[in-house]
């Protein structure tokens, strides 16, 4: 090959390398205005009056901007009790499945004692059953310890359906980390008990984050078991309370777009905060490991 045919080849390699970011670039970019079109227009319509929500003729922007639907979410709907119902049923999912998952899992890594295979092949099991076909024997022996209608009932089954993907996730992490950290803890005098809060757990912060995020999504969207468990209307979550926004028009019942989507938008706002708070988190709790380790 000619010294010429070699720059034209160079430069062609250039040319396309130069190319493919661009392409990559208006996939990605086409990807994210396909998945955000619901969002913003979910948000858009929170702020229509109810005449142009159910216009014919759809409207990209809020021409006649109303905070109409936000005010009948907020006061008529009661907002702010669900919201509280959610805060404590998430608050306590998220807790107890890291509390029990962590010591779980630190056991299963660390420790070598019989049965601990048949241990980790059950909790893979269980966690490849449908959360659906776990519903009814749930409901039975929750009604049976008298803790349906209570947030103490629907905790216990997020904890259930998301324990054994955190013992998983965490184990991975603990395994991870080489055994001689384990034995230069011990040689310096440390305890079992200081070994795992101050070596092993900050090392671990990002299956903790990982595992808190999967435990806040099931337990946040969630709307069957919430829906099944709980007696009392007023002890709904977020996700049940969305259904409940209706408008009598001509003697019949029918949806209340505007309401719904606007309390969809409130519903979505802690969501936003609590991704926001744990990316940083998870980008200390990544530093700080590897920095450790």
């Amino acid at each position: 090959m000619t010294t010429t045919e070699l720059l034209t080849t160079g430069k062609t390699r250039r040319r396309r390398g130069r190319r493919v970011p661009w392409i990559s670039s208006g996939i990605a970019v086409a990807f994210c205005l396909i998945w955000s079109f619901p969002i913003y227009w979910m948000i858009n319509t929170a702020f229509k009056p109810r005449a142009d929500v159910l216009s014919s003729t759809p409207q990209f922007l809020p021409l006649n901007a109303t905070l109409d639907n936000f005010a009948t979410a907020i006061f008529q709907g009661d907002f702010l009790n669900y919201l509280k119902n959610s805060t404590i049923v998430v608050a306590g999912a998220v807790l107890l499945s890291i509390a029990l998952g962590l010591g779980a899992a630190a056991a299963l890594a660390r420790f070598r004692f019989r049965g601990r295979h048949i241990i980790l092949i059950v909790i893979l099991m269980v966690q490849m059953i449908p959360g659906a076909a776990l519903l009814i024997p749930q409901f039975i022996i929750f009604n049976s310890l008298n803790l349906i209608g209570t947030y103490w009932g629907l905790i216990f089954a997020y904890v259930a359906g998301v324990l054994p993907f955190s013992i998983w996730i965490m184990r991975g992490f603990f395994l991870a980390i080489p055994i001689e950290i384990d034995e230069a803890a011990r040689m310096d005098g440390a305890s079992t008990w200081q070994l795992m809060t101050k070596v092993l757990f900050p090392l671990v912060m990002p299956g903790i984050i990982a595992s808190s995020v999967f435990a806040f999504i099931a337990a946040w969207n969630d709307y069957i078991v919430a829906y099944t468990f709980m007696k009392d209307q007023v002890d709904y979550t977020l996700p049940v309370w969305l259904n409940s926004f209706t408008v009598v028009v001509a003697g019949e019942i029918g949806v209340d777009y505007g309401g719904q989507m606007a309390a969809a938008t409130l519903f979505s706002i802690p969501v936003v905060v609590f991704f926001m708070i744990i990316q940083r988190n998870l980008v200390t709790g990544m530093s700080a490991g590897a920095v450790k380790g």
